[in-house]
């Protein structure tokens, strides 16, 4: 059994633009007999409005339960700690991630325990300076991930990282990371493919998708539709083992090299 995990800014979508081919693509490696999962360094949106946006743009039917996000993976790294509320830079991807891990959202700096910090697109600076004095205050400070930009049709935009980013410099103390490449977020798709399939990893962004795929283990496809547009700029440590144009190529790919 193959499991492909696939990236979605910059891979199957870019904005609200489908990368041509993605549908026939993912659809085509179903019928191949493999499973389909994605694994978005995204927080903005929970499982169902991922899905939903797959559904919109690409017209391939995707589940929520075929959702993995970064606001998921530092959901479960919260309720693993000794924590009962947390301050939230974010949207509702981390808010009801949070709050299905029993998890209550607060205002008040000072009733924090963990700061979560994801993509907020109507983030302030009274949120940030909230974050910051919470952190400071000895709050466990929780990043989804650290991508500094993600890719949109007219460039790079500002991501997760970015927003961190201040909040460390702010504060003076790093964040524990639970998107890609990080630990929580190879368990949680682990515990949705299980641990016996042949895993492929299709991404655009070496430091997350590709870094990932090295750390669980997994082969790794880098598409040029996203952040990069040349295998050139991928570091040796985290070389894949497939380069294509886009995720069209991606059936006749994985058929070539099973055979």
């Amino acid at each position: 059994m193959t499991a492909i995990v696939v990236d979605l800014d910059g891979v199957v979508y870019l904005g609200d633009q489908a990368i041509p081919g993605a549908r026939r693509a993912l659809e085509a490696c179903e019928r191949a007999g493999s499973s389909i999962w994605f694994a978005t360094n995204s927080s903005l949106r929970t499982p169902e409005a991922a899905a939903a946006k797959i559904r919109a743009v690409t017209g391939y039917e995707a589940t929520p339960a075929q959702i993995v996000t970064s606001a998921l993976a530092a959901a479960w790294l919260v309720g693993t700690l000794d924590v009962a509320t947390a301050l939230v830079v974010g949207e509702a991807g981390v808010r009801s991630a949070l709050a299905d891990q029993g998890i209550e959202i607060v205002d008040d700096p000072w009733a924090a325990e963990a700061v979560v910090v994801g993509l907020d697109l109507e983030v302030h600076y009274g949120l940030l300076r909230d974050a910051t004095l919470a952190v400071r205050n000895g709050a466990t400070f929780v990043a989804t991930n650290l991508d500094p930009s993600y890719p949109m049709p007219d460039g790079q935009w500002p991501g997760a990282g970015a927003i961190v980013d201040l909040i460390r410099v702010a504060s003076g103390t790093d964040p524990i990371a639970a998107g890609k490449p990080e630990r929580p977020m190879i368990d949680l798709i682990t515990s949705r493919i299980g641990s016996d399939p042949d895993v492929w990893m299709v991404g655009d962004r070496p430091g997350t998708d590709l870094a990932m795929a090295k750390r669980a283990g997994w082969r790794s496809v880098l598409v040029l539709t996203g952040v990069i547009d040349s295998v050139d700029q991928v570091p040796q440590e985290w070389a894949p083992d497939l380069v294509l144009n886009s995720i069209a190529g991606l059936p006749d790919e994985l058929e070539r090299v099973a055979s």
